[in-house]
C-alpha cells in the first residue's frame, strides 16, 4: 500500500490529522495553480472550492494518478469553470524579453534547467541571516509584480518540482509555451537578486 493510498485511507476514515497533512503538504501548489489561471483576486477562492470538492469526492480517489496530481486537477478544473473566457496564451512573439536580450547565459530557453544556480545564500551570522532573510522578502515581492500565470509557472516548477509536461496539463497552455513563461520569470527574478546584490534593496 502506496502513501497515497494510505493518506486516503486515513481521510475516509475520518482522521483530523490526515487533513491537515494533506492541507499542510499540498494548499501552496494548489494556490500557485489557482493563481496561475484566475490572478490573486480569485486564487483563494478557488482553493477553498477545491478542497470542498476534494472533501466530497475522496473516497472517489482510485489511485490512476498521484494524490498531488488528483488535487491539482480538481484545483486547475475549479480555476477555469471560474475564469470564463478562452485560454490565456503567451505567444513567443509577443512580450520582449527583458532589457532586450535573447538568451541569458545562465539558463537555456530550450529545457528546464539553470545552467548556472541561483548563489547560495545559506550562512550561520546573524548579519547573513538578516540579508538571507532581506533577500526572501526581495523576492516575494518581485514574485507578487510577475504576471499571474508567470508567477505560477515559476513557482509549480521550482518550489513543487513539477515537470513541463504535468504544468501544461494543469493550464492547458503549450510546452513552448510554459517554457517562454519560466524564462521570463527567471529572469525578472535574477534581475532582481542582482539589484539586492548591487543596492540592498528590491
Amino acid at each position: 500500500m502506496n502513501d497515497d493510498t494510505k493518506l486516503v485511507k486515513r481521510l475516509l476514515s475520518g482522521d483530523p490529522r490526515a487533513y491537515k497533512e494533506l492541507v499542510s503538504t499540498y494548499q501552496s501548489a494548489m494556490r500557485a495553480v489557482a493563481y496561475a489561471i484566475v490572478g490573486a483576486r480569485g486564487a483563494d477562492d478557488v482553493v477553498q472550492d477545491a478542497w470542498l470538492s476534494v472533501v466530497r469526492n475522496v473516497a472517489g480517489f482510485q489511485g490512476r494518478s498521484s494524490l498531488k496530481t488528483w488535487l491539482l486537477t480538481i484545483t486547475a478544473n475549479s480555476a477555469k469553470s471560474r475564469y470564463k473566457q478562452n485560454r490565456r496564451e503567451v505567444l513567443l512573439d509577443d512580450l520582449p524579453l527583458p532589457h532586450g536580450t535573447i538568451e541569458d547565459d545562465r539558463f537555456s530557453l530550450g529545457d528546464s534547467h539553470w545552467l548556472l544556480a541561483p548563489f547560495a545564500w545559506h550562512q550561520d551570522t546573524p548579519e547573513a541571516l538578516l540579508t538571507e532573510n532581506e533577500l526572501r522578502l526581495c523576492l516575494e515581492h518581485t514574485l507578487q509584480y510577475l504576471p499571474p500565470l508567470q508567477s505560477g509557472v515559476l513557482l509549480l516548477r521550482e518550489r513543487h518540482g513539477m515537470e513541463l509536461e504535468e504544468i501544461c496539463n494543469l493550464l492547458g497552455i503549450s510546452p513552448a509555451n510554459v517554457r517562454v513563461l519560466l524564462h521570463r520569470a527567471r529572469l525578472k527574478v535574477f534581475a532582481a537578486v542582482e539589484r539586492f546584490e548591487e543596492a540592498g534593496e528590491r
